[in-house]
């Protein structure tokens, strides 16, 4: 268990946060359904699985926010049916303790991809392993790259094998601009080929760890 670590967009402490080690590894994928319109054009996101008690509330725009206290895995976002190229802005606070990201989070199809730009999280603790790939810098942040593998795991398309790609900020933050090209172009440029975009969301999402009690926080967060 880590400690509580409260972030918010009038405090950040540079390396108060540490970014991933080299080798870590990922917790279950599942079936991102069913869908919802959040109003105003936004796509709103609410999935959760394995008895979590989690309350993923839509908010006006492009708001959203969650709180959990959860024995097994949830989403809760907020975005666009209609990923690929974005320039997404975000605000508020994140909360939480317990395995879980903050992320740009989206998929692909042809091929199926699911990807993640994690911004902040609480502890990695996942169950598979990630392959380190290499790291890159932007005016947005510098970012390690990482991929895994889910093997005949709920996908957008049922059960699949897939890959998962991963940009992990090394300087977390709950406040900022996510340009997503930028780490398509990265992705690229190390033979990680993304397909047909289908929706992205900027989501807080949490699960259990093998063996582990399960994650708990809050969140409220704003996207346009």
């Amino acid at each position: 268990m880590v400690k509580l670590a409260l972030l918010t967009t009038s405090l950040l402490t540079s390396g108060a946060l540490t970014s991933p080690v080299s080798n870590p590894n990922r917790p279950p994928s599942r079936d991102i359904s069913p869908r919802q319109w959040g109003g105003g054009g936004y796509y709103f996101q609410n999935w959760s699985e394995g008895g979590s008690n989690v309350r993923c509330v839509n908010g006006p725009g492009g708001q959203f926010s969650a709180t959990w206290n959860s024995k097994g895995g949830f989403v809760c976002g907020k975005g666009w049916s209609a990923g690929g190229a974005r320039v997404i802005t975000y605000s508020g606070t994140y909360n939480a303790t317990g395995p879980g990201y903050l992320a740009v989070y989206g998929w692909t199809r042809n091929p199926l991809i699911e990807y993640y730009i994690i911004e902040a999280h609480a502890e990695l603790s996942p169950n598979e392993p990630w392959t380190y790939m290499g790291n890159f810098s932007s005016p947005e942040g510098d970012y390690d790259i990482y991929t895994s593998w889910r093997i005949n795991k709920p996908s957008i398309e049922g059960t699949r094998t897939f890959q998962q790609f991963w940009s992990v900020r090394k300087e977390q933050r709950v406040s900022g601009t996510v340009t997503t090209q930028r780490h398509f172009d990265e992705w690229a440029k190390l033979g990680m080929r993304l397909g047909r975009h289908d929706y992205v969301v900027m989501a807080v999402e949490g699960y259990t760890a093998d063996g582990g009690w399960g994650s708990a926080g809050e969140a409220t967060i704003t996207v346009q």
